[in-house]
């Protein structure tokens, strides 16, 4: 049974060579240890190529452990199963590649004295000696906790922020001449006819320019206006022909 520093790993041997992957506990990216060759396949069969997906350098990787690496391997009769068919010799080859390949992944990673992890280089405190997960950075830390109160004190301005002040209900101006809405200029934004208002000559009140009669008094619209004399300025009613004060011809 292979005993492993940690057992977050993975056997990726094949019957023409050995390596292994080791993952940190915390974030689960790994390490994949060198990859060696089996002497025992190279003397019975040579060398046919070396399985998809095995690399010939130890290398950090990215990624999840699988089920197989985390769990599954981690009992001796899986491993006996995988490798069933194996002859003693490779089979020593096997036990003597993982010692060295843990041996060199051991390098990469460092065991929590609180929650007893093996972490990588990135989630361990150097500082503390922990694991970031139970002793936090406190730059990161801070900037975290920074980031979360900015967030909230945006979110409670968004909330009371008063964003659009117009008015929910609106009158549409339609022009007279051509009975279409006309826009809030002072000319129709249709047919270019005046939207200024007509003044009652009578009480003031303004009106609609096709209003024959005022809205407020009944005083004709198109009633003739009254005359100021010239001479004196008197007020004359509409149609006289001399100022009633004065005398003077209008």
């Amino acid at each position: 049974m292979l005993k492993a520093f940690t057992r977050n790993y993975e056997d990726n041997s094949t019957e023409a060579g050995f390596q292994f992957t080791f993952y940190c506990d915390n974030c689960s990216d790994g390490y994949k240890s060198s990859f060696i060759e089996s002497e025992t396949y190279k003397k019975g069969k040579g060398l046919r190529g070396l399985a998809a997906g095995v690399g010939l350098l130890g290398s950090l990787i990215g990624g999840s452990a699988s089920s197989l690496g985390y769990a599954a391997e981690r009992g001796s009769n899986i491993l006996s199963e995988r490798f069933t068919g194996m002859s003693p010799e490779w089979q020593k080859e096997h036990d003597k590649a993982f010692e060295r390949g843990q041996n060199e992944a051991h390098s990469h990673f460092h065991r929590c004295h609180s929650c007893h992890k093996y972490v990588c280089d990135v989630c361990h405190n150097e500082e503390e000696g922990l694991c970031v997960e139970c002793a936090p950075r406190q730059e990161i830390f801070v900037a975290k906790a920074r980031a979360d109160a900015m967030r909230r004190n945006i979110e409670e301005a968004g909330d009371s922020a008063t964003v659009w002040q117009g008015r929910i209900e609106s009158k549409q101006a339609v022009c007279s001449s051509c009975g279409k809405p006309a826009g809030s200029g002072k000319f129709c934004s249709n047919c270019g006819a005046s939207m200024e208002l007509a003044v009652c000559l009578k009480c003031g009140a303004k009106n609609a320019h096709d209003v024959r009669f005022c809205n407020n008094c009944g005083t004709p619209m198109n009633a003739p206006k009254a005359v100021n004399c010239p001479g004196c300025g008197e007020e004359n009613s509409p149609g006289t022909n001399f100022c009633g004060g004065c005398g003077t011809k209008l």
